[in-house]
This record gives structure tokens, sequence and C-alpha cells, in this order.
């Protein structure tokens, strides 16, 4: 049951979600990505996602695949998966979202993972903003099956093509979905094999 009537259809998101990312959220020039990598271009998803049109957009796909794993709940490594467990439910999926912190935190109630308390049987789908080696997945994976739950999924935003996939699958042990690529959202990149 959609809990929210996004204002367009669900065929639309994807082409919507890409046309935001390469307008919005391409840099392209020399940048250190979070596995210490220098690449000549970056995708901020985090400058089109927190835009109306490409949030909608990721929360319906991403609500899709919520929907199609069987997923009570979304979330996944702290920065990266904020705006895309917000954009699940803004997307109609009837989940609890969740953040997972880098570190248990020091003080007050000591969570690693914030926000509804999750319960044995919560099937939890991981989301991630973009996928380069896959590490930032991998953790918030380890940090969720730490506590005991079941991972069901992994979805991204954007894939950079870069090994990340088999490396979470791997982990996972479960399906994992980029709604897009590299390919999709920079196909003259200089490095496309």
């Amino acid at each position: 049951m959609s809990l929210v009537q996004p204002p367009f259809a669900a065929k639309e998101a994807r082409s919507r979600l890409i046309a935001s990312l390469r307008e919005e959220a391409l840099v392209i020039g020399e940048v250190v990505l979070t596995s210490g990598k220098v690449a000549q271009y970056l995708v901020d998803v985090k400058r089109a996602i927190l835009l109306p049109e490409p949030f909608f957009a990721a929360g319906v796909l991403i609500a899709e695949q919520a929907r199609a794993l069987g997923a009570t709940a979304v979330g996944g490594m702290t920065m990266g998966a904020d705006p895309l467990a917000c954009a699940a439910l803004a997307g109609g999926a009837d989940v609890k979202g969740f953040f997972v912190r880098k570190e248990t935190k020091a003080h007050g109630l000591s969570r690693r993972i914030e926000g509804p308390l999750l319960q044995a049987g919560d099937r939890c789908l991981i989301v991630e903003d973009v996928v380069t080696t896959g590490g930032s997945t991998i953790r918030a994976i380890e940090a969720v099956r730490a506590e005991g739950h079941e991972v069901c999924g992994v979805v991204s935003i954007c894939d950079r093509l870069a090994g990340g996939a088999a490396a979470i699958e791997e982990a996972a042990q479960a399906p994992y979905v980029a709604l897009c690529t590299i390919d999709d959202v920079y196909p003259q990149r200089p490095d496309r094999g």
C-alpha cells in the first residue's frame, strides 16, 4: 500500500533521476574519492537528491525495490544513506528508516543504528548514494548483521563500475541493484572501458 502519492509515475522516475544526476551531481575535474583513489570526475548524488524532483524519483525507485524484496526497514551508512532512507519513506515504502553510524555513539543510548528500533525479523534494505569499491556499504551491512538483523538487498543510486558491485554481493549474500551506472550519467567519461 502506498502511503504517499509521488508526483509522477514510477516508469518516469529512472529517466528523471538520471537527468538530474547529469545536471546537478556530475562534477568533472580531479577529485579524491572516499576510497582514497584520485578520479577525473565525481557524482555527488546529494547535490541532486536533496532537490524535490530527484528526491521523489529516488524515493519511488527505492520504494519499488523495498516492496520487491519484502524489506521492512531501509537505511545504510550515515550521510550517503540518510536522504535515501527518507526518500524511500516519501516514495511510499511501508518501512522503518534507519541510519548506521560509523562508530557506536559514546553517550546517550550508545547506539550504532539510529531510528526506530529494528526488531528480530526485520528485513533490511541497505541503501547507498554512490558505489565505487563498496567499502562503506559493506561496513553498513556488517553493522546491521552484528545487531542480528537480516539484509535482504542493497540498492545504490549510482554504481561507478569499479568493482564495488561484486564486493557488495559477496558481503550481502543478497541482491544488489544500481538504479543507474556512471555510463548512464557520464557516457563520455575518459576512463570508459
